[in-house]
């Protein structure tokens, strides 16, 4: 035991004496000077700019809002957008990945950049993994500038960089949006990569964003700005090595090796069935009008300096206040923590109905936040939260993403513009094994859409970003899509009479009641049990 603790000891010695090595020897590169810009106001000319005010025009002071739960159809809107632009491209994200999407979608920023579309990319510096030749080619381009958020020095291997600079680097940019010409955009909770966008071979995210247009565009351009030139924005030239320029024609040959692959030709077709670029100009594309609040983060907070009236949480208890009669939450990565667990049981007692569906432990991609979930189980139950976890699809299912995905299905206005891949599934159901959408409704006339957890990462350490829509049309029928598709694709859980954890799975007209959590094994109880009591829940 005593050697034991020694090595442990020296191991912990070993890596702080590499972390404060790295820090001396790569510090971060100068800030200042940076190039300054910012958000085009002059944009009303533009193809997407009269689209968007000849819509607008019948509907004054209010934004309008297009929900995007197919994957194809999120894919499209943002292709859509890039497509469309003529003057600019504001696009920030939390993850880029290098895969069949991702290319695609970097291949389109730098066609619109080669017709003369300048193009802002701000991307946080965690989730970029191998990208840096191709960031640092495109960064090349006289009409692209990239800066990364809050950015690792040591690029290769960058977890030594926590070492150096833990409490720095721990904080981080979840926000996602892609503003064209500041008349269009799309918010939610997809990043950009193949798991987002139904690409994968197998189980995929379930998700949701909102292409917006109207008043509350210019509230996401002010936003970016804000982002774009604050301290943790740093110009990507200072950090990332020099490449060739024959760097460019590699990203157009990845491209053309991604067009001849079996999911590059199948999201090439989407796009073009989707049509969302002519859909955009033509005025077809259904959208409903509400009064919409951007709330975000002050960037300050990735620095520890924001104030608390700065932060996102406190902007939607200001724009939301509490709600009186109902609350149905969707969360990727739910972990309340003991203060959470007492708001819930004050809702509660009040006789508001409380529901949130979250990702079970066989739908988590993150065992370490389902441990903290889990360890607030029988507490939220207790207190007369009802809790349905996804479960995974099972054989028969259908498998494959679903213009349904999350309750927005074919047709017109709420129900989405139905241009996506042709499924017929429900929400949280098809090939979507894990829940990644970040999304609430209060009393039946708001609707939350962002990126934001309901967790203490997303409440303290990362900055986020969403619109809160004051429909009750639009918040009936999320909410009534969900509870019709909740029974289908979730576990419900309940306390039994001596206090355990049932997991209800409705099946074939019948409730299934399982004892032990779903596709665990003994082993991962335990491991589950040990996670979920280390003191580690104010960074889940």
């Amino acid at each position: 035991m005593l050697l034991a603790l020694e090595l442990l000891l020296c191991a912990v010695v070993a890596a702080l004496g590499i972390g404060v090595a790295v820090r001396v020897l790569h510090p971060l590169p100068p800030l200042e000077p940076r190039r300054a810009s910012h958000a085009l106001g002059d944009t009303g000319d533009t193809p997407i700019g009269r689209f968007a005010a000849t819509m607008a025009a019948a509907h004054p002071g209010l934004s309008g809002i297009h929900l995007l739960s197919d994957p194809y159809d999120a894919f499209a809107a943002r292709v859509a957008l890039i497509r469309g632009a003529v003057r600019c491209l504001d696009v920030q994200y939390y993850i880029w990945r290098g895969d069949v999407t991702g290319t695609l979608m970097i291949e389109e920023l730098h066609a619109a950049a080669d017709r003369g579309v300048r193009l802002r990319i701000l991307l946080d510096d965690n989730g970029i993994a191998g990208l840096d030749a191709v960031l640092a080619a495109l960064d090349d381009h006289p009409n692209i500038e990239i800066r990364l958020y809050n950015p690792f020095v040591l690029r290769w291997p960058k977890l030594v960089g926590y070492l150096a600079d833990f409490a720095r680097l721990n904080r981080r940019m979840h926000n996602k949006s892609l503003t064209a010409d500041g008349q269009a955009t799309v918010i939610g909770g997809r990043n950009i990569g193949d798991e987002y966008f139904g690409a994968t071979g197998g189980a995929f995210f379930a998700d949701l964003d909102v292409l917006a247009i109207g008043p509350v565009v210019a509230d996401v351009s002010e936003d970016f700005d804000r982002y774009w030139s604050s301290p943790s924005a740093y110009p990507a030239e200072r950090l990332l090595a020099p490449v060739k320029a024959t760097e460019l024609a590699a990203i157009l040959g990845r491209r053309r090796t991604a067009e001849r692959d079996a999911a590059a030709r199948k999201y090439q077709a989407a796009v073009e069935r989707a049509g969302f670029q002519e859909k955009l100009e033509a005025g077809q594309l259904p959208f409903d009008w509400a009064p919409t609040k951007l709330v975000s983060d002050d960037p300050a907070k990735t620095v520890g300096r924001a104030a608390r009236n700065g932060l996102l949480a406190a902007k939607l208890v200001e724009i939301i206040g509490a709600p009186r009669a109902a609350l149905f939450l969707v969360s990727a990565y739910f972990v309340p923590g003991k203060t959470g667990v007492d708001i819930f049981r004050g809702m509660s007692t009040s006789g508001m109905d409380i529901r949130v569906v979250t990702n079970s432990f066989e739908s988590t991609d993150v065992w370490i936040v389902h441990a903290g979930y889990a360890k607030r189980r029988k507490a939220l139950l207790r207190s007369g939260v009802r809790l349905f976890e996804m479960r995974r699809a099972r054989d028969g299912e259908t498998r494959r993403p679903s213009r349904k995905l999350l309750g927005i299905g074919s047709g017109s206005g709420l129900r989405g513009s139905g241009s996506g891949s042709g499924g017929d599934g429900h929400v949280l159901r098809g090939s979507a094994s894990m829940l990644h959408a970040k999304t609430f409704i209060a009393d039946n006339e708001r609707v939350f859409v962002g990126s934001f957890n309901f967790d203490p990462r997303s409440l303290e350490l990362n900055t986020e970003l969403g619109f809160v829509v004051e429909s009750p049309d639009l918040a009936a029928f999320m909410r009534g899509q969900l509870e019709n598709a909740v029974a289908e694709s979730t576990y419900e859980l309940a306390l039994t009479d001596s206090g355990d954890i049932n997991w209800l799975e409705r099946r074939d007209g019948r409730t299934v009641a399982h004892r032990r959590e779903p596709s665990t094994s003994l082993a991962q109880r335990v491991g589950i049990g040990i996670l979920s009591h280390l003191p580690i829940e104010w960074m889940l």
